[in-house]
């Protein structure tokens, strides 16, 4: 699912074509260190009737040629092909923020339709046992051995049980058609393929993610923002070359004949030109200001995604290591209720308990066997997004035994 996503997300062919423009636009700043040279051809023909007949016709080739080139002695070029080439390498790691993003979403939702799928079973598990009580209350209250509220007790329990099972349903059809969004398909189009229920993938006792520092410089949103100050950086160079006189070299070429190869007259023009900033207004200063604000900007960003990045990394930590409690207690729970229940059950059929026993009994199995599975679902889940939190990537190993 994940590769099929890589291959069909239009979020990820959306930055792809980002990249696309960057690498275009870097192409185009870079160009702007090289004269440019023009060239132009015109084809006169004309004709003269001198009263007697006789036309007399005569025709012109002419070409010109001119260049220009900026020299860049105070780097504004350059300045702006280093902005032009930082912001490639920040759509770069937006590329690779989508990708991991995608891959972590298809894992999620793949995880969270496998959790629906086994929630609906325990709850048709305990359907089924629900009704074979409900059987026994009839039964019970038939031969006399029982009273009528037993009946109406186990009923609406059953019924109360039966009720859960369409918002389940309702949950795992969200789960995959958003699956089949992520693959860049149409809702409905990979049910076929998951109906068949498959249990919830196991995680490993023991993950090793590596030094807080790694983690940091490995998240491509982080790179993104370093990448974005360092594009900033760049355009308040460019600014400031602004400040300074602008030097460029420019050169005319001319030719005409009245043949196209023919020998004709010939001209040539070479001169420099220097353009300063004499008086605007304050308005170029003012955009070194602005493009320095804009800056001051950025770097606040790259802090905060920093900030963010280790809150989201301690928060999942916290997060995978407390489930992993609460599910080994919960799986404790679920065996102690199931004893409970059969217990409560052989009692009350023997006339030995109350049927309120066995419907606390089964309520309670029922709510830790749910709270077990979304556990376990969760358990997964918490383990995806420390996944995504350390930008994509780990070393997972079961824990040894000497360990």
């Amino acid at each position: 699912l994940i590769e099929r996503g890589i291959a069909g997300n239009l979020n990820l062919q959306q930055a792809e074509a980002r990249i696309r423009e960057a690498r275009a636009r870097r192409a185009v700043s870079k160009a702007n260190l090289f004269p440019t040279l023009n060239g132009t051809g015109s084809v006169n023909r004309s004709s003269t009737d001198n009263g007697s007949g006789n036309n007399q016709s005569s025709t012109l080739y002419s070409a010109e040629f001119d260049t220009i080139w900026e020299m860049d002695i105070f780097g504004r070029t350059r300045r702006s092909l280093e902005s032009s080439e930082a912001t490639l390498q920040a759509d770069h790691e937006d590329l690779r923020d989508v990708l991991v993003s995608l891959q972590a979403e298809v894992a999620l939702n793949y995880v969270e339709a496998r959790t629906y799928q086994a929630r609906i079973s325990v709850a048709e598990e305990n359907l089924k046992i629900q009704e074979e009580t409900y059987q026994i209350t009839q039964w019970r209250y038939q031969s006399g051995l029982g009273d009528e509220l037993a009946v109406h007790q186990a009923l609406y329990n059953l019924e109360s049980t039966r009720a859960q099972i369409p918002a389940l349903r309702i949950g795992l059809e969200e789960s995959l058609n958003r699956i089949a969004i992520l693959l860049g398909k149409q809702p409905g189009q990979i049910h076929e393929e998951l109906k068949v229920q498959k249990p919830i993938p196991v995680v490993p006792q023991k993950i090793t993610i590596g030094i807080p520092a790694d983690i940091v410089r490995q998240r491509p949103d982080i790179r993104r923002a370093e990448r974005e100050l360092a594009a900033q950086a760049a355009k308040v160079g460019v600014a400031m070359a602004d400040l300074y006189p602008k030097f460029s070299i420019s050169g005319l070429l001319r030719a005409s004949s009245d043949a196209l190869f023919g020998s004709g007259t010939r001209s040539s023009d070479i001169g420099s030109k220097i353009n300063i900033p004499i008086f605007n207004g304050g308005s170029l200063r003012q955009n070194v200001k602005i493009q320095q604000a804009i800056q001051d900007q950025y770097l606040i960003k790259y802090k905060t995604v920093i900030l963010n990045a280790l809150e989201e990394v301690e928060n999942t930590l916290t997060s995978f290591s407390e489930e992993q409690n609460a599910r080994d207690n919960l799986q404790m729970c679920v065996q102690v209720a199931q004893k409970a229940a059969d217990l409560a059950k052989n009692k009350y059929q023997s006339g030995l308990a109350d049927f309120g026993d066995v419907l606390d009994a089964q309520r309670s199995l029922l709510l830790f066997e749910e709270q077990l599975v979304q556990s376990n679902g969760t358990l997964v889940m918490d383990m995806i997004r420390l996944y995504k939190a350390i930008g994509g990537g780990w070393t997972s190993q079961t824990e040894d035994a000497g360990n």
